[in-house]
Protein backbone atom coordinates (compact mmCIF):
# COMPACT_ATOMS: atom_id res chain seq x y z
CA UNK A 1 0.00 0.00 0.00
CA UNK A 2 2.47 2.73 1.25
CA UNK A 3 4.15 1.87 -2.47
CA UNK A 4 1.15 2.31 -4.29
CA UNK A 5 1.71 5.83 -2.78
CA UNK A 6 4.40 6.35 -4.52
CA UNK A 7 6.98 5.56 -1.48
CA UNK A 8 9.87 4.56 -3.07
CA UNK A 9 10.50 0.63 -2.17
CA UNK A 10 14.22 1.08 -1.41
CA UNK A 11 13.44 3.11 1.58
CA UNK A 12 10.53 0.27 2.26
CA UNK A 13 13.15 -2.72 2.17
CA UNK A 14 16.17 0.08 3.31
CA UNK A 15 18.49 -1.48 0.42
CA UNK A 16 19.24 -0.31 -2.91
CA UNK A 17 21.38 -1.87 -5.43
CA UNK A 18 24.94 0.20 -6.92
CA UNK A 19 28.13 -1.16 -8.36
CA UNK A 20 27.29 -4.68 -7.67
CA UNK A 21 26.51 -3.96 -4.09
CA UNK A 22 23.38 -3.79 -1.92
CA UNK A 23 23.43 -0.11 0.16
CA UNK A 24 21.56 0.66 2.71
CA UNK A 25 19.52 3.49 2.16
CA UNK A 26 16.69 5.78 4.38
CA UNK A 27 14.97 8.61 3.74
CA UNK A 28 18.01 10.75 5.00
CA UNK A 29 19.90 9.61 1.48
CA UNK A 30 19.06 9.79 -1.98
CA UNK A 31 18.51 6.68 -3.66
CA UNK A 32 21.55 5.75 -5.63
CA UNK A 33 20.92 5.69 -9.48
CA UNK A 34 22.71 3.90 -12.25
CA UNK A 35 23.72 7.31 -13.73
CA UNK A 36 26.05 7.59 -10.90
CA UNK A 37 27.41 4.05 -12.23
CA UNK A 38 29.31 6.06 -15.15
CA UNK A 39 31.37 8.57 -12.58
CA UNK A 40 32.22 5.63 -10.51
CA UNK A 41 33.38 3.75 -13.57
CA UNK A 42 35.33 6.20 -15.52
CA UNK A 43 37.46 7.00 -12.24
CA UNK A 44 38.06 3.05 -11.95
CA UNK A 45 39.19 2.77 -15.37
CA UNK A 46 40.96 6.27 -16.25
CA UNK A 47 43.04 5.36 -13.05
CA UNK A 48 43.83 1.92 -14.61
CA UNK A 49 44.97 3.45 -17.77
CA UNK A 50 46.95 6.85 -16.70
CA UNK A 51 49.97 6.97 -15.19
CA UNK A 52 50.23 8.73 -11.71
CA UNK A 53 46.80 7.27 -10.77
CA UNK A 54 46.87 4.21 -9.17
CA UNK A 55 47.30 4.86 -6.00
CA UNK A 56 44.31 7.43 -5.69
CA UNK A 57 43.45 9.88 -2.76
CA UNK A 58 39.79 10.20 -3.41
CA UNK A 59 37.26 13.01 -2.08
CA UNK A 60 33.59 12.29 -2.42
CA UNK A 61 31.93 15.67 -1.79
CA UNK A 62 28.51 14.98 -0.66
CA UNK A 63 28.62 11.23 -0.20
CA UNK A 64 24.99 10.72 0.96
CA UNK A 65 24.55 6.68 1.70
CA UNK A 66 28.44 6.39 0.34
CA UNK A 67 27.61 4.98 -2.68
CA UNK A 68 30.66 6.80 -4.62
CA UNK A 69 33.24 6.10 -1.94
CA UNK A 70 32.10 2.86 -0.87
CA UNK A 71 32.51 1.44 -4.80
CA UNK A 72 35.57 3.12 -5.17
CA UNK A 73 37.59 1.72 -2.51
CA UNK A 74 36.12 -1.44 -2.73
CA UNK A 75 37.13 -1.65 -6.18
CA UNK A 76 40.57 0.10 -5.84
CA UNK A 77 41.24 -2.38 -2.99
CA UNK A 78 40.10 -5.58 -4.89
CA UNK A 79 42.16 -4.41 -7.53
CA UNK A 80 45.75 -4.17 -5.02
CA UNK A 81 45.84 -0.52 -4.75
CA UNK A 82 46.53 1.79 -1.78
CA UNK A 83 43.41 3.81 -2.22
CA UNK A 84 42.32 6.29 0.36
CA UNK A 85 39.03 8.35 0.40
CA UNK A 86 37.60 11.26 1.78
CA UNK A 87 33.96 11.27 2.22
CA UNK A 88 31.85 14.66 3.15
CA UNK A 89 28.45 15.25 3.84
CA UNK A 90 26.79 18.38 5.08
CA UNK A 91 24.11 15.78 6.93
CA UNK A 92 25.01 13.84 10.16
CA UNK A 93 22.55 11.53 9.48
CA UNK A 94 23.26 10.82 5.92
CA UNK A 95 27.13 10.18 7.16
CA UNK A 96 25.80 7.59 9.42
CA UNK A 97 24.39 5.48 6.78
CA UNK A 98 27.32 5.98 4.65
CA UNK A 99 29.59 4.41 7.54
CA UNK A 100 27.23 1.62 7.91
CA UNK A 101 27.84 0.86 4.07
CA UNK A 102 31.78 1.19 4.03
CA UNK A 103 31.92 -1.38 7.26
CA UNK A 104 28.94 -3.78 5.29
CA UNK A 105 31.42 -3.86 2.30
CA UNK A 106 34.68 -4.21 4.37
CA UNK A 107 36.41 -0.52 3.18
CA UNK A 108 35.78 1.45 6.89
CA UNK A 109 39.19 1.69 7.34
CA UNK A 110 39.64 3.27 4.09
CA UNK A 111 37.77 6.32 4.14
CA UNK A 112 37.52 8.78 6.53
CA UNK A 113 34.23 10.60 7.10
CA UNK A 114 33.41 14.45 7.56
CA UNK A 115 30.40 16.64 8.23
CA UNK A 116 30.79 20.12 6.59
CA UNK A 117 29.61 22.48 3.35
CA UNK A 118 30.89 21.38 0.12
CA UNK A 119 34.84 21.84 -0.02
CA UNK A 120 35.14 23.24 3.71
CA UNK A 121 35.79 20.04 5.69
CA UNK A 122 38.53 18.97 3.02
CA UNK A 123 40.82 21.74 4.60
CA UNK A 124 43.18 22.75 1.77
CA UNK A 125 43.80 19.46 1.26
CA UNK A 126 44.79 17.69 -2.40
CA UNK A 127 43.66 14.71 -4.13
CA UNK A 128 43.85 12.57 -7.00
CA UNK A 129 40.57 12.57 -7.99
CA UNK A 130 37.70 15.43 -6.51
CA UNK A 131 34.38 13.53 -7.28
CA UNK A 132 30.80 14.62 -6.18
CA UNK A 133 27.15 13.76 -7.32
CA UNK A 134 25.28 17.22 -5.84
CA UNK A 135 22.05 17.82 -6.03
CA UNK A 136 21.29 19.71 -9.45
CA UNK A 137 17.66 19.41 -10.20
CA UNK A 138 17.00 23.33 -11.62
CA UNK A 139 13.71 25.05 -10.65
CA UNK A 140 12.58 24.62 -14.10
CA UNK A 141 12.49 20.99 -14.25
CA UNK A 142 11.08 20.44 -10.76
CA UNK A 143 7.17 20.45 -11.78
CA UNK A 144 8.15 17.34 -13.21
CA UNK A 145 10.03 15.41 -11.16
CA UNK A 146 7.95 12.05 -10.14
CA UNK A 147 5.94 12.03 -6.62
CA UNK A 148 8.05 9.08 -5.97
CA UNK A 149 11.32 11.28 -5.68
CA UNK A 150 9.55 14.68 -4.91
CA UNK A 151 7.61 13.82 -2.19
CA UNK A 152 10.29 11.27 -0.48
CA UNK A 153 13.73 11.91 -1.34
CA UNK A 154 15.73 14.62 0.57
CA UNK A 155 15.08 17.83 -0.95
CA UNK A 156 18.34 19.17 0.13
CA UNK A 157 20.17 15.93 -1.99
CA UNK A 158 18.01 16.97 -5.05
CA UNK A 159 17.53 20.83 -5.53
CA UNK A 160 20.37 23.01 -6.82
CA UNK A 161 18.55 25.99 -7.19
CA UNK A 162 17.27 28.33 -10.26
CA UNK A 163 19.57 26.18 -12.92
CA UNK A 164 20.45 23.61 -11.18
CA UNK A 165 24.57 24.84 -10.46
CA UNK A 166 24.41 26.72 -6.76
CA UNK A 167 26.73 23.82 -5.42
CA UNK A 168 28.61 23.12 -8.74
CA UNK A 169 29.98 26.09 -9.07
CA UNK A 170 31.62 26.40 -5.79
CA UNK A 171 32.87 22.91 -6.37
CA UNK A 172 34.63 23.65 -10.20
CA UNK A 173 35.53 26.87 -9.11
CA UNK A 174 37.44 25.66 -5.68
CA UNK A 175 38.30 22.39 -7.64
CA UNK A 176 42.27 23.53 -8.79
CA UNK A 177 43.02 24.58 -4.94
CA UNK A 178 42.41 20.63 -3.47
CA UNK A 179 43.40 18.67 -7.04
CA UNK A 180 47.13 17.54 -7.21
CA UNK A 181 49.04 17.42 -10.26
CA UNK A 182 48.29 15.16 -12.38
CA UNK A 183 44.32 15.68 -10.56
CA UNK A 184 40.69 15.15 -12.18
CA UNK A 185 37.45 16.86 -11.30
CA UNK A 186 34.59 14.64 -11.67
CA UNK A 187 30.96 15.65 -10.86
CA UNK A 188 27.74 14.72 -11.86
CA UNK A 189 24.96 16.83 -13.53
CA UNK A 190 21.85 17.06 -15.24
CA UNK A 191 22.00 16.91 -18.93
CA UNK A 192 20.20 20.35 -19.53
CA UNK A 193 23.82 21.95 -18.26
CA UNK A 194 26.34 20.18 -20.52
CA UNK A 195 27.39 23.29 -21.99
CA UNK A 196 27.42 25.70 -19.05
CA UNK A 197 29.87 22.92 -17.30
CA UNK A 198 31.87 23.12 -19.75
CA UNK A 199 32.11 26.68 -19.81
CA UNK A 200 32.24 26.81 -15.99
CA UNK A 201 35.63 24.17 -16.08
CA UNK A 202 37.14 26.43 -18.79
CA UNK A 203 36.49 29.36 -16.92
CA UNK A 204 38.74 28.55 -14.01
CA UNK A 205 41.54 26.96 -16.28
CA UNK A 206 40.82 23.02 -15.29
CA UNK A 207 41.78 21.58 -18.49
CA UNK A 208 40.75 19.25 -21.15
CA UNK A 209 36.90 19.61 -19.62
CA UNK A 210 34.09 17.42 -21.80
CA UNK A 211 30.82 15.36 -20.41
CA UNK A 212 30.40 11.82 -20.41
CA UNK A 213 27.05 10.10 -21.63
CA UNK A 214 25.39 8.00 -18.71
CA UNK A 215 23.34 4.39 -19.70
CA UNK A 216 20.19 6.29 -20.78
CA UNK A 217 23.05 8.20 -23.51
CA UNK A 218 22.47 12.01 -21.76
CA UNK A 219 25.55 13.66 -20.95
CA UNK A 220 25.97 13.61 -17.43
CA UNK A 221 29.44 13.63 -15.97
CA UNK A 222 31.67 16.41 -16.36
CA UNK A 223 35.20 15.69 -16.03
CA UNK A 224 38.39 18.10 -16.25
CA UNK A 225 41.89 17.87 -15.82
CA UNK A 226 43.35 20.21 -12.93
Amino acid sequence: ERAMNDEPVDYLVGLAPFFSMMLKVSPAVLIPRPSTETLVEHVLQHARRTPGFANPRIADVGTGSGAIAVALAKQFVKAGSEVTVVATDISEDALAVARENAAEQGVADRIDFRQGDLLEPLRGERFTYLCSNPPYNPDHEWDAVEPNVKDHEPTLALRGGGDGLDLIRPLIAGAKAHLTDPGQLVIEGAACQRDELIRLAEEVGLRHPSVLVDHEKLPRVLVADG
